[in-house]
């Protein structure tokens, strides 16, 4: 009797786990639910627990954790709730564990993803921040485990899929493979004046005109950060050099990413923007599943268009180029930075175009170090996380544009 694959959802409650869970839900006999876990929401998680009864729950935070127990004491009592970065390296690991998705936003997920993939899992990366912190040790240890890497993110997704056949990341450049082009929507800035960017509120950075998606990737979105961060990825899943990975406007956000080959072909992979369909690509490979998407009608659609992202409009896209460049750990400062800077910004605390000065003055004021050990990532993590918080609460008044 073949049993179904289980699978642990890291960070269940936010837009990238509830979608993923969604497709569980339309596939019910295909996936066990194993573990769910979350930061501090508690409402939503023990909602999850009682619906999908998996057999761990997680809470980052302690406080969350013993409040989840009360809630499941009745309604879900053999859930184990465990805590802090400790339960979800446990749940990355265990036995019964088939599939990660690796669904955490930004640097909390690194180490639970790299538990994962030190047991030899398939790992359902939609956690770009882990290979844009720890490319090179992340994978080599893929290579080492034997672990299987599908990226979730749309645009990495739909390369993978128009990738030769047989190619998965982490086997080195794909044969015949040119160049790459990640598609981007442009955020909800892009033909915006200039000078009106200025005084952008949380509330309008995080209205995107095409994906639902979190208050932070979806600021990372406006930014094109999130684009910046998804040309380190690329480099390494696909085995190519930045000067390979080139970025293109695509407002309708149809075509997803492609791929061009040395013969003049190229592939592109198109479809309506529903994180859904990576999803389950990734759930399924190498088969097909239902995802609940609508299928794409082109003529609904009407056109296409494409445009080269303006460099400035957009400096993070320069930034995270220029750290992949430098080398080492530039590109974790990066991250490190425009965490805080986004958290800054969401908070009010400072100006959207405070975000690129921010990162920029962070990048300039930390040496990278050549990458010998995780200890040195999670190292100038932290210090680039204090210099640029030192940075923002240097900068005078509510809403600076530094």
């Amino acid at each position: 009797m073949n049993v179904a694959p289980g699978i642990a959802v890291l960070g269940s409650t936010g837009s990238i786990g509830m979608s993923t869970l969604d497709v569980v839900q339309r596939n019910p006999k295909r996936y066990r639910v194993i573990a769910l876990t979350a930061n501090r929401d508690v409402d939503r998680l023990s909602r999850q627990c009682v619906e999908f009864q998996p057999q761990f729950a997680v809470m980052a935070d302690a406080a969350a954790a013993g409040l989840l127990h009360e809630r499941l004491r009745n309604e879900a009592p053999d859930v184990e709730v465990l805590s802090g970065n400790e339960g979800l390296v446990q749940v990355a690991g265990l036995p019964q564990v088939d599939q990660v998705m690796a669904g955490i936003v930004g640097a909390a997920g690194l180490l639970p993803t790299l538990a994962a993939v030190r047991s030899g899992k398939r790992i359902l990366l939609a956690n770009k921040e882990a290979l844009v912190m720890a490319g090179a040790l992340f994978m080599q240890q893929v290579r080492e485990s034997g672990a299987v890497l599908l990226p979730v993110d749309s645009g990495h997704n739909a390369i993978f899929q128009c990738m030769p056949a047989g190619f998965v990341p982490g086997a080195g450049k794909p044969e015949g493979v040119r160049d790459i082009l990640l598609t981007a929507s442009g955020g909800p800035f892009r033909t915006i004046a200039p000078e009106l960017l200025a005084n952008i509120t949380p509330e309008q950075a995080c209205a995107h005109p095409n994906w639902d998606m979190g208050r932070k990737i979806s600021v990372d979105s406006a930014t094109m950060m999130n684009k910046g961060l998804e040309v380190i990825e690329a480099c390494w899943l696909f085995s190519l050099p930045e000067s390979s990975v080139h970025v293109v406007i695509h407002p309708q956000s149809v075509i997803h990413s492609m791929v061009r080959y040395q013969d003049g072909s190229a592939l592109a992979q198109m479809g309506n923007p529903d994180m859904r369909t990576p999803i389950a690509h990734t759930m399924a490979w190498p088969q097909r599943i239902d995802a609940g998407v609508e299928p794409l009608d082109l003529c609904a659609v009407g056109r296409l268009d494409f445009e080269p992202p303006e460099p400035a409009r957009f400096p993070c896209l320069r930034l995270a180029q220029e750290a992949w460049r430098a080398g080492g750990t530039a590109a974790t400062v990066l991250n490190a930075a425009n965490e805080i800077a986004v958290e800054a910004f969401l908070d009010e605390r400072l100006g959207f175009t405070g975000i690129p000065a921010i990162i920029e003055a962070t990048l300039a004021g930390i040496t990278p170090r050549e990458v010998h050990s995780l200890d040195v990532i999670l190292e100038d993590d932290v210090a680039a996380r204090e210099f640029a918080a030192r940075l923002v609460d240097g900068a005078p008044g509510r809403r600076v544009r530094i």
